[in-house]
């Protein structure tokens, strides 16, 4: 399969469908074309649908795993909030352990500058 080709308009799909089941009640078509038979437009089908339903529940699973992975990043997160916030309350807003963490000491902020008023 070429993983370059775009997915069909979703419209156009359920067009399809429709076409081949009204096809399927058409009691004399006998095309010249084998694979224009409807065992063979049977087998695309089923193999069609099958796929979907492979897709689905592979996509449902990556959404779970996703999830999982988020609320994970977001503990893992939290955690490292207050752990900063313990290093803070342990050893001082100015300590080095507080700027090993990638924290500005509080000396080192800058102080709000006056705002001018607009004209």
């Amino acid at each position: 399969m070429n993983s370059n080709v775009k997915r069909l308009n979703k419209n156009i799909l359920e067009k399809d469908i429709y076409s081949f089941h009204a096809l399927k009640a058409i009691s004399n078509y006998q095309p010249h074309k084998e694979n224009l038979k409807i065992s063979k437009l049977d087998e695309a089908y089923s193999e069609m649908t099958a796929l979907q339903g492979e897709e689905a529940g592979k996509e449902g699973a990556y959404k779970a795993a996703r999830d999982n992975c988020v609320a994970a990043e977001q503990s893992f997160h939290n955690l490292m909030l207050e752990a900063k916030e313990q290093v803070r309350a342990q050893f001082g807003s100015n300590s080095n352990e507080l700027q090993s963490l990638g924290l500005k000491k509080k000396e080192e902020r800058k102080a709000p500058g006056k705002r001018k008023a607009k004209a």
